[in-house]
C-alpha cells in the first residue's frame, strides 16, 4: 500500500495534523480507485425466516429480565445527533435562496410544484408548530405581526425569521434542538424528548438515568445551555440524568478527491476532509464502554402520550437482548471451560444456525474437534445487537436480507440501496421484494461473557462504505463515508431481527413531518 510519497511535504502535514496518517489516505484513495464491492442478496428477511415477533405469552418474562438489568444499572442510550436541520428545512431554504415572489398567484401557478406545495404546507400550518409562538415574538420584537404578513401575503418574511440568525436561527440549529412538540405550559425539542423517554427505560434503582449524544463542537455552548435550563423539569424525586456528549472524531475524518481521485484541494492548496457519516460513531460507541445500549436516532421520537408503547417495545427489545446474552455466554462459559461433549457442539451449531441466522461452514463438520470448538467460540464471542423492524410503508431507509459473504457463509445484514447492484434484475428484484425496513431501533450487548467492553472494530466490515457526489467552493468532489454505524460497522456482529409496530418508528426528516398527527400534542 502507498503512503502517498508524490505528495508535497505540505499536504503530508495538513494530513497528520488532521490526526491521520498517511497509510490511512492511502487506504482510503485506493477505496476511491475500485469501489466498494456489491452485496449480494440472497433473499429478504420475513417474519418466521430472519424476522421474530415475540410471542404475547414470552412477553411478561422478557419485560421482567429488562427490568432486573434496568435497575441494576446496565442499561443506557446513545443518540447520535450531531448533525445540523439543514435538511429539515432544506425546500423553505431552497424557496427563501430563489427569487420567486411568494403569492398568492404564484402558489397556484405551480400548484403541481413540490417545492411550492411543501411551502405553502408549512405556511397553512404555522400555527401547529411547537416553535410558532417563539416565532410571533421574535417578529414583534423587530415591529412586525404574524398574522398580518399572513393576511397581506408577505410569506418571506416569515421563512426568513424561522431560518435566519435575525430570527430564531433554527436553520442552523442542530436537530436536538428545534422544538418538536408543545405540552401545556411548555413546549419540547428532541432533546428534551429523549430525555423524557430514557427516564421511562434505562433508570436505574438509585434514580439514574444515563444518555449519550454525539453533538458537533460548534454546537455545544446551545447544547450544553438548553441542557442546564431544563434539567430540573425532568429530575424530579430521585432521578438523576447523567448526559454525556462526545465529539465525532477528526481522525475519523476521510479525504475527498476529484473526479480523476486525486486529493482535492481547496483554493488554498489544502486537502479538504470530511466527515466519514454515522459510521465513525463507532470510537464513540466503544468508548462508552457500555454494557446493554440502546441506540435511536435524534429525530424518532414522540410526545409523552405515545411514548406508552414505544418504551413498552424498547423493553422487550431490551429483555430479548438479555435472554440472547444469557444463553451465548452459557455456552462460552462451558467451552472455555473445556467442555466439548457431541451434545453440547451440536446444540450450539443449532443455536447459531436457527437463532442467530449465520450459515455454518460446509467443512466444518469434517475438521478436527478442537477447530470446531475454536470457530463456535469465535463465533459467539461477539457483539450483539437486536434490531426491531416495522414494516415497509414507503419510508426510507435500509432493509433486512440475508446476504452472502466471499467465504460462502451467510448473515443478516441491515442493507442500503446503494449497497446494491441494481443493474442485476434479479438483485433488484430481491431488494425490492423486503417487506421490512429498518427503523435503526436497536439495542447492543458491548461486554463479552467475563464482562469485558469489546473493541468494535474488529466487527466491521470495512468493504461496506460509500461514495457519494458533493460539492465544494462551486467545485465537484467525491466523499468518502465509512461503513455505516447500524450497516458495515457492525456486519459481523451477532444480529437478531425483532418485528415492533410501525407506531414506534415516527422520524422527522423535514419540517413538515411535524404535522404528522403523532406529533401534534393538542
Amino acid at each position: 500500500m502507498s503512503t502517498l510519497p508524490h505528495l508535497p511535504e505540505i499536504l503530508i502535514r495538513s494530513i497528520q495534523n488532521h490526526g491521520l496518517t498517511t497509510r490511512q489516505i492511502a487506504m482510503q484513495l485506493e477505496c476511491f480507485r475500485r469501489g466498494f464491492p456489491d452485496l449480494k442478496i440472497i433473499r429478504p428477511a420475513t417474519v418466521g425466516d430472519g424476522i421474530m415477533r415475540i410471542p404475547e405469552e414470552d412477553e411478561k418474562y422478557l419485560l421482567e429480565r429488562f427490568k432486573q438489568a434496568r435497575t441494576e444499572g446496565r442499561v443506557m442510550k446513545f443518540v447520535p445527533a450531531s448533525g445540523a436541520a439543514t435538511r429539515m428545512f432544506k425546500t423553505l431554504q431552497s424557496i427563501l435562496n430563489s427569487d420567486v415572489s411568494l403569492s398568492e398567484e404564484w402558489f397556484n401557478e405551480h400548484s403541481d410544484d413540490e417545492e411550492a406545495v411543501f411551502t405553502r404546507t408549512f405556511l397553512e400550518n404555522i400555527e401547529a408548530f411547537a416553535f410558532y409562538d417563539d416565532l410571533v415574538a421574535v417578529l414583534e420584537k423587530d415591529g412586525k405581526k404574524l398574522s398580518d404578513l399572513k393576511n397581506r401575503g408577505d410569506y418571506r418574511p416569515i421563512i426568513s425569521y424561522v431560518l435566519e440568525d435575525k430570527g430564531l436561527g433554527l436553520a442552523a440549529l442542530p436537530k436536538a434542538l428545534i422544538p418538536f412538540h408543545r405540552y401545556e405550559d411548555h413546549n419540547r425539542t428532541a432533546l428534551e424528548e429523549h430525555l423524557a423517554e430514557a427516564i421511562n427505560y434505562t433508570r436505574s434503582e438509585n434514580g439514574n438515568v444515563r444518555i449519550h449524544f454525539t453533538i458537533s463542537p460548534e454546537h455545544k455552548p446551545a447544547f450544553k445551555q438548553r441542557l442546564e435550563s431544563i434539567r430540573q423539569r425532568y429530575e424530579s424525586g430521585s432521578i438523576r440524568i447523567q448526559v454525556e456528549t462526545s465529539f465525532q472524531k477528526p481522525e475519523t475524518d476521510t479525504i475527498a478527491v476529484d473526479p480523476e481521485n486525486r486529493p482535492f484541494l481547496d483554493d488554498h492548496g489544502n486537502p479538504v476532509f470530511r466527515p466519514g457519516g454515522h459510521g465513525a460513531l463507532l470510537v464513540n460507541l466503544e468508548e462508552l464502554k457500555g454494557d446493554i445500549v440502546f441506540i435511536k436516532n435524534i429525530d424518532n421520537v414522540v410526545p409523552d402520550r405515545l411514548k406508552v408503547q414505544t418504551c413498552r417495545y424498547n423493553e422487550l427489545l431490551g429483555g430479548y437482548l438479555i435472554t440472547l446474552q444469557d444463553k451465548i455466554f452459557f455456552y462460552l462459559k462451558e467451552l472455555d471451560r473445556g467442555n466439548t461433549q457431541q451434545v453440547l457442539l451440536d446444540e450450539i451449531i443449532r443455536f447459531i444456525e436457527s437463532e442467530l441466522y449465520v450459515g455454518i461452514p460446509p467443512d466444518l463438520s469434517r475438521k478436527k474437534e478442537n477447530e470446531i470448538v475454536h470457530w463456535l467460540f469465535y463465533r459467539l464471542n461477539r457483539p450483539i445487537r437486536v434490531c426491531g423492524m416495522v414494516k415497509d410503508e414507503g419510508e426510507p431507509g435500509g432493509g433486512p436480507f440475508f446476504i452472502r459473504h466471499e467465504n460462502g457463509t451467510t448473515s443478516l445484514q441491515i442493507v442500503e440501496s446503494a449497497q446494491i447492484n441494481f443493474n442485476s434484475a434479479e438483485q433488484k428484484e430481491l431488494f425490492e421484494s423486503s417487506t421490512h425496513f429498518s427503523p435503526t431501533d436497536l439495542v447492543c450487548s458491548l461486554r463479552d461473557y467475563q464482562g469485558r467492553p469489546f473493541s468494535l472494530e474488529p466487527y466491521r466490515d470495512p468493504d461496506t462504505g460509500f461514495i457519494s457526489i458533493k460539492s465544494y467552493q462551486g467545485r465537484e468532489l467525491k466523499a468518502l463515508e465509512l461503513p455505516g454505524l447500524w450497516n458495515g460497522s457492525m456486519a459481523f456482529w451477532n444480529t437478531v431481527f425483532v418485528e415492533i409496530p410501525s407506531e414506534t418508528f415516527n422520524p422527522v426528516k423535514t419540517v413538515n413531518d411535524l404535522l404528522r398527527k403523532e406529533h401534534r400534542n393538542g
